[in-house]
């Protein structure tokens, strides 16, 4: 595979945090387009890697690739113009602006408009707010208070907005944390249809294996900072090491790490 068709491409990424290893020889290729889903206890490894990914940690020996293009080093504002865009387990949301000014604040800011002098409202930057509206079921939502928000409607916003970058990474830290159970799915079925007009890498880290198992096309197993298991869901699902140390019990039903 050539360097072009890969989204990712990490090799031999290392990270320590004193006598800590967060990452041991990391060595990922995720092709562009596939929906990955990253899996492991807390502690494991896989947000170290997502934080290297977008330039918040710094690797000790590695490089990480974006589509061929070397990332390290760069700051997380360089890396997010290059087109890693990130959505955040805790929403990053402005919550005493309506849903449409959070939307439209974030287009200004990636289009290089954003101005203390005038306001982000141009017709443009409307009509994309409207689109990821409609898109991500918000529509309804438009002039409430962020703050006045459920958790689920929260994690959609907090989506969008990475979307206004039309992102050729997207990566999703718990998309479904916090929300209530019988909200999930839901949830995730209009993530997953407002990802579908885009030709976005999606990698999700993701504690729900019921999640997982449903909208993965490939699951990547950490544990102790290393890479245990990566390959098609039911295989790494089924993996022993991966029962033993992420789901935690040896059924494909729900579990959860």
């Amino acid at each position: 595979m050539t360097h072009y068709e890969l989204a990712i491409s990490a090799v031999g990424v290392q990270k320590r945090f004193g006598a800590v290893v967060a990452a041991a020889d990391i060595d990922l290729n995720v092709p562009a387009g596939q929906r990955v889903s990253l899996i492991g206890s807390n502690g494991a490894g896989k947000t170290t890697f997502v934080n290297m990914l977008t330039g918040y940690i710094r690797p000790d020996a590695g490089q990480i690739l974006l589509h061929g293009d070397s990332i390290l080093g760069l700051p997380p504002r360089a890396i997010a113009r290059m087109g890693i865009a990130r959505s955040f387990q805790v929403p990053q949301l402005f919550k005493d602006l309506s849903v449409t000014d959070n939307l439209l604040v974030a287009i200004a800011a990636q289009s290089g408009e954003q101005s203390p002098w005038r306001p982000a409202g141009s017709r443009a930057a409307q009509e994309r707010a409207e689109a990821l509206l409609e898109r991500f079921e918000l529509a309804a939502h438009a002039r409430r208070r962020v703050g006045e928000l459920p958790g689920g409607l929260r994690k959609l916003l907090d989506i969008a907005m990475a979307l206004t970058r039309h992102p050729k990474v997207l990566l999703l830290d718990e998309p479904t944390s916090g929300v209530a159970a019988d909200e999930k799915f839901p949830l995730m079925e209009t993530v997953m249809r407002a990802l579908s007009h885009e030709a976005a890498t999606v990698l999700f880290v993701e504690h729900d294996m019921d999640i997982v198992a449903r909208y993965a096309q490939r699951v990547v197993a950490f544990y102790s900072g290393r890479i245990i298991a990566d390959g098609h869901v039911e295989e790494v699902l089924s993996d022993a090491d991966v029962q033993r140390h992420v789901t935690g019990r040896k059924t494909q039903g729900a579990p959860h790490a």
